[in-house]
């Protein structure tokens, strides 16, 4: 029998802690990009290699710069926005850069790393997205002037940032039965009338300590960035001019959701808007938001059908009588040894460190959110029956194997389990842009673009 579930849903390691991202990071972007696109010449066209900024102890470099900025002028070309003038656009990017290379260095310092297994399974995955073998990848990369080498190092750059978030914000977002209990009673006092939006925003960061001056000089931008829009300029080209999200180079476009998962600032001024409008300039304590109304859906359940996981595993904890490394090569070993014909069930008997052992690894039926993120997120990339690489979550590494999928439409549990999703996911995510922007606050940045 699979382990049974308590009042607090899992025992051990599965803890209700994650959430799917709502919003694209990096990563989910490389994973689910179309075909790789064939490179475009750069409009920046200063010296290379010399340092344009130090974040901490870290420098980016003009060459760093110069392929970010093309790369973002190829996406935005591929989605035929306007381009920005070179000078915003190119600023912009530095930003980014430093924002992300503050989190690299945060990851780092606290002890997180990509094994090169890891990041060979998302090489590989990157590689499926296109349509393509991981050798086929490798030469159109490569014929395409893109380094292998630099590319791999970004995307285990990417994970990185998605580990840091999954572990400094989504895990630590808790959710209360009487939220709960709040939502279902709203939902159906209210009904689902005009219940899924989809929005484009604006962002434009306020730091924790901010001067009045410099309160008046970012609020003077939103209202240039308004301005711009109300003339007629295409969101998503003043998006990439003006915000600071982590979606400005997509046109800051959410997609459609429930009203209940977006924001809150963002649901209440949405709802009051006209398909093509735009807001006025929003406060938060994360900065100013401008968004725009592009869908409106209505009548439509907002409690989405629940994706449920009949999964197995097999636990290597890391602790003091086993280091990582160690870890590490024993549950290659065992894979190995289960790819070979080992009964994967007898091995977890007689090897894993987790209570479901003594049921052959199996974890029983698993709802979104039962798990750790890093393993929910190894778990849902697998298809069935397949056996996962190695992966690593706060307690050791794993080997997983999906045995069933199944949706749950409509019982009392599935409509608690998916409100409690819907509450975390909006949560979480005003939570991490209060979290980027103390990132960016805490990091020590010297700018030496204009240095000659």
């Amino acid at each position: 029998m699979p382990p049974n579930f308590n009042s607090n849903r899992r025992i051990h390691f599965f803890q209700v802690k994650s959430m799917r991202r709502l919003l694209s990071s990096g990563l989910c972007s490389l994973l689910l990009a179309s075909p790789v696109l064939a490179p475009a010449q750069s409009r920046v066209s200063i010296e290379a290699d010399r340092v344009v900024a130090v974040v901490n102890d870290d420098a980016i470099t003009m060459s760093e710069l110069k392929a970010k900025v093309a790369n973002v002028e190829r996406q935005l070309k591929g989605q035929n926005t306007p381009l920005p003038a070179q000078d915003v656009l190119v600023k912009q990017v530095l930003e980014r850069l430093i924002v992300d290379r503050a989190q690299v260095q945060m990851a780092r310092d606290s002890g997180m790393a990509i094994s090169d297994p890891e990041l060979d399974a998302a090489m590989r995955r990157i590689a499926d997205s296109n349509r393509m073998s991981i050798t086929e990848f490798r030469s159109r990369l490569e014929k395409d002037g893109i380094s292998w080498s630099r590319f791999r190092e970004e995307i285990r750059d990417e994970i990185l940032q998605s580990r840091l978030r999954d572990r400094e914000v989504d895990s630590r977002v808790t959710v209360t039965d009487g939220e709960i209990d709040n939502y279902l009673a709203n939902t159906a006092a209210n009904g689902d009338n005009d219940a899924q939006l989809n929005l484009a925003h604006i962002m434009i960061r306020v730091p924790e300590q901010a001067t009045s001056d410099q309160l008046v000089r970012l609020s003077n931008r939103a209202d240039q960035a308004v301005a711009q829009l109300r003339a007629g300029e295409p969101f998503a080209k003043v998006a990439a001019a003006f915000s600071e999200a982590g979606d400005a180079m997509n046109g800051g476009v959410l997609g459609l959701r429930p009203r209940d998962r977006l924001p809150a600032l963002y649901a209440e001024a949405g709802q009051k808007l006209k398909v093509g409008e735009i807001s006025e300039v929003l406060r938060s304590p994360a900065g100013f938001h401008i968004i725009k109304l592009l869908e409106r859906k209505g009548g439509v359940d907002s409690l989405p059908p629940l994706r449920q996981t009949h999964a197995r595993h097999i636990l290597i904890k890391v602790n003091e009588a086993m280091s990582e490394a160690e870890a590490l090569h024993k549950i290659q070993g065992l894979r190995e040894r289960i790819a070979n014909g080992a009964s994967f069930a007898e091995l977890a008997k007689l090897q894993s460190n987790d209570l479901s052992a003594a049921n052959g690894g199996d974890l029983g039926w698993l709802n979104q959110g039962d798990t750790v993120p890093e393993f929910e997120k190894a778990m849902d990339a697998l298809k069935l029956h397949e056996l996962s690489q190695p992966v690593k979550s706060p307690f050791g590494y794993h080997l997983i194997e999906v045995l069933e999928r199944r949706v749950d439409e409509g019982s009392p549990e599935r409509r608690r389990l998916a409100a409690r999703q819907a509450i975390r996911e909006r949560k979480a995510e005003e939570a991490y842009d209060e979290w980027l922007r103390q990132v960016r606050d805490r990091a020590y940045v010297e700018y030496k673009l204009d240095d000659k």
